[in-house]
């Protein structure tokens, strides 16, 4: 407990990092406020009662999660950040496969810049799409909590610039919390939305064991299973394969540089949690396009088996794309042709493998060994909540059982107490545990871009 309270003290003894910290808190603060502001025109008491009788289920439910309760509560905040980051999937899958892009993204901080513009107007246009989608979806399914009087063409128009509005504002944040807050801004407001449910749904958990079935027993061994699988996630997020590496020695002046053995660290999960979120947002376009055909049969049941997240269908088709874009994301963001340039320009090699291209493939061979159970043990966890609900587990405590939501906060987490913990030793303080190193996932670029 000292060693804590002398933690915190060292933290706020250093100004820039308590106005980080304080910022990114305020920042935060504005976000979570405007998700309980509702859009003009709704009935604030119908919704709830209808919400509270026909509460959301499958994919909506998952949605809501993300938005912190946004979307079930129809708030200006209700798409959240997800348009944004379908967006920058779009431009990323971009940068690969057109050339006009990949010439972009090599252009510095101006091709940057291009690229930033781009998908913000990107993300308007999704944006848009979706808050149609979302109010066509909310007039046919809770129609009656809005406000007698109110021209449907009216509520539709307003209400989707607010909806537009309001993740272009959420997407601002994220920016300004990146830029003058603590951790990557993106992350936080998706990790935060996710975390503000988990208090109601470990207590909805518990009330649905004591009442039902199972007891405080069940519910006690429940909260530790949940444990070991955030341990699990702790140990993916953080495991390496370490590549040695020897340095020459070179002799400048009266000193010796050089001549030391140090080690190259390759994440098991290099991709982070980008997978997931490239995986979940791609899955939330056959559920948003359902929202223009609410009538027809047809497609209704073609993509009921993707709007249920524990359906095979769904946790099959997410496996196989979180598989996927491990690898996909692994390989644009660890270039083994550049981590071999590099070595070799500073006098490193690996020991028992020639320098240069030899190097590349040895590394791309060690990556591909290892990115392969590490995306087989990404997409496992990411379908856990799955086969918590068949053993029971009430929808809204199955979800942290794994899946997104865990990976998001636990990644997001260990990426915020690192840059913590990074200031404090820069300023020779003391780290934030006794023995190791706090290892997020910035170092490989597994952070979402803002």
């Amino acid at each position: 407990m000292k060693k804590l309270i002398q933690t915190i003290r060292n933290i706020f003894s250093i100004e820039e990092l308590k106005t980080r910290i304080l910022n990114t808190l305020l920042l935060l603060t504005v976000f979570r406020v405007g998700t309980f502001i509702r859009l003009p025109g709704i009935d604030k008491n119908a919704l709830d009662l209808m919400n509270q009788g026909n509460p959301s289920k499958g994919l909506l439910d998952l949605i809501n999660t993300f938005a912190g309760g946004a979307f079930e509560r129809a708030s200006i905040f209700a798409l959240g950040i997800m348009p944004y980051i379908s967006a920058s999937i779009v431009v990323q899958l971009l940068t690969v496969a057109v050339p006009s892009f990949q010439k972009m993204s090599k252009e510095g901080e101006d091709g940057r810049r291009k690229m930033n513009q781009i998908t913000r107007y990107l993300t308007i246009a999704i944006t848009a799409v979706q808050a149609i989608s979302y109010i066509i979806n909310f007039q046919g399914t809770k129609g009656d909590a809005i406000l007698p009087g109110i021209s449907p063409s009216l509520f539709m128009i307003s209400s989707v610039c607010i909806l537009v509005a309001g993740t272009m504002f959420t997407m601002w944040l994220g920016e300004r919390i990146t830029d003058r807050g603590l951790g990557n801004g993106i992350s936080l407001i998706i990790m935060v939305g996710i975390i503000s449910m988990l208090p109601y749904s470990i207590l909805a958990e518990f009330a649905h064991k004591v009442n039902n079935n199972g007891g405080p027993i069940i519910f006690v061994i429940e909260i530790v299973i949940w444990l070991l699988v955030i341990l699990s996630v702790v140990l993916l997020v953080q495991g390496t394969r370490r590549i040695p590496v020897q340095y020459a020695k070179r002799i400048v002046g009266n000193r010796q540089y050089g001549g030391v053995r140090q080690y190259l660290p390759l994440k098991v999960n290099a991709a982070g949690v980008m997978p997931i979120i490239f995986a979940q947002a791609l899955m939330f376009i056959p559920g948003s396009i359902s929202g223009f055909f609410p009538d027809s049969d047809t497609w209704q049941g073609f993509v009921s088996g993707f709007v249920d997240y524990t359906s095979f269908t769904y946790n099959f088709v997410f496996f196989i794309m979180i598989v996927l874009f491990t690898y996909f994301y692994t390989a644009i963001t660890i270039n083994p042709n550049q981590i071999a340039d590099d070595l070799k320009r500073n006098g490193g090699f690996i020991p028992g493998v020639k320098p240069g291209r030899a190097t590349a493939n040895f590394i791309d061979s060690i990556m591909s060994r290892i990115t392969l159970p590490g995306a087989i043990f990404l997409g496992f966890v990411s379908i856990f909540p799955a086969f918590a609900i068949i053993f029971g587990v009430n929808n809204q405590f199955a979800q942290f059982f794994g899946g997104t939501s865990l990976l998001i906060m636990v990644g997001v987490v260990l990426d915020t107490l690192q840059q913590i913990e990074s200031h404090l030793l820069m300023r020779h303080y003391d780290g934030l545990m006794k023995s190791g190193r706090i290892k997020g996932r910035s170092s490989t670029g597994g952070a979402i871009s803002a």
